[in-house]
């Protein structure tokens, strides 16, 4: 990890992600390869078996950075290659094969909402919002995602004016799991990372297998798709150990492998 502009800390099987590029986290090229290259690097690691991102004192992220951004399609092939990075960001956090815990420990614009709307769970402090300004600076902004975990009629409200939703109204929708003051962000995120980081490697690499995949398939098919996963899952030794220690009424010992 170059521990640059992205700060990763692994300590009792979770790595915290913290995106420390001051003043606001602006995803600029620099920032973008970096934040992917750490998800990638993470994907190998098994000491890390669940993933905590957030930002750095007040500020999640305020989106892209608009002058670095001005300057893209000077070349050939430049806005290309800067939208398939951008898409990748979503992406690398979607793909990994570790359970994504976003805290939110503040305003999250535009781009600046990827790790959040492909994390798998999601908390914020009550001094957060949640932002698409896309419309009022010029560029288009990612309405699959955003519509992917906001209702259709906010989600659209947010497209179409860059309406400021507060994380109060967000956790009132059920939009995220928990909005807590600022200073019980991290222990709230960290006690929940904690307990997925128990389970057996192998489980969350299934579990998230199947919530990756079954999303966007038939109820049928997925369901199938799930079954599959458990007759795998039951060949495994962790599911031997789980079941041991169920009936020994223990904790079980799982091994940094799947």
């Amino acid at each position: 990890m170059r521990n640059e502009l992205i700060k990763v800390t692994i300590e009792n099987k979770v790595a915290v992600v913290k995106m420390d590029s001051p003043p606001v986290n602006a995803w600029s090229l620099a920032f973008t390869e970096e934040f992917i290259e750490v998800f990638d690097e993470l994907y190998d690691t098994p000491e890390a078996r669940c993933i905590l991102v957030t930002g750095r004192d007040k500020m999640f992220s305020a989106g892209a950075d608009i002058k670095s951004r001005a300057s893209v399609g000077g070349v050939a092939g430049d806005r290309t290659r800067h939208m398939r990075r951008m898409r990748e960001v979503g992406n690398c956090i979607m793909e990994s094969n570790k359970p994504v815990i976003a805290a939110v420990n503040g305003p999250a614009l535009g781009v600046g909402m990827a790790p959040i709307v492909n994390a798998d769970i999601i908390l914020a402090s009550d001094n957060a919002f949640f932002c698409m300004p896309e419309i009022d600076i010029g560029l288009m902004g990612g309405a699959r995602h955003t519509m992917k975990i906001f209702p259709h009629s906010l989600a659209r409200r947010m497209i179409l004016t860059g309406y400021r939703l507060p994380a109060a109204e967000a956790y009132r929708r059920g939009i995220i799991e928990a909005c807590v003051p600022l200073e019980d962000l991290m222990p709230t995120a960290m006690d929940l990372a904690l307990n997925i980081a128990s389970k057996s490697p192998k489980a969350i690499g299934l579990a998230k297998r199947a919530i990756n995949t079954v999303e966007n398939m038939p109820l049928r098919d997925g369901y199938r798709f799930e079954q599959n996963l458990t007759n795998e899952m039951t060949q495994h030794e962790d599911s031997k150990e789980a079941m041991r220690a169920f009936l020994e009424k223990r904790k079980p010992v799982f091994k940094d492998t799947e």
